[in-house]
């Protein structure tokens, strides 16, 4: 198992690397809010899909797997997860 300070390190080192390209690329932070607008899109989605889910008893959890499908997919991922979801229960 590899020590904490070694993750610690490695953590640090891609977020500066990150950083680097973010400041040096003038469309890197179009594309990041891009990205951070799409999760949150995809959040709202699944919020609203649980709300509903008293009546359609059909609630599906908001964890990371499922918003970065929702997030990538779209719509067609919404629904995609809906019918998983109907089609294991």
């Amino acid at each position: 198992m590899a020590k904490p300070y070694l993750w610690w390190a490695i953590f640090s080192v891609s977020g500066l690397l990150l950083l680097f390209l973010l400041f040096r690329y003038k469309y890197a932070f179009q594309w990041l809010g891009s990205i951070c607008l799409n999760v949150v899109v995809a959040a709202f989605l699944l919020y609203i899909l649980n709300l509903f889910g008293a009546y359609t008893q059909l609630e599906i959890p908001i964890n990371p797997v499922t918003v970065g499908t929702v997030s990538i997919l779209g719509v067609p991922g919404l629904v995609m997860l809906a019918a998983l979801k109907l089609w294991v229960i």
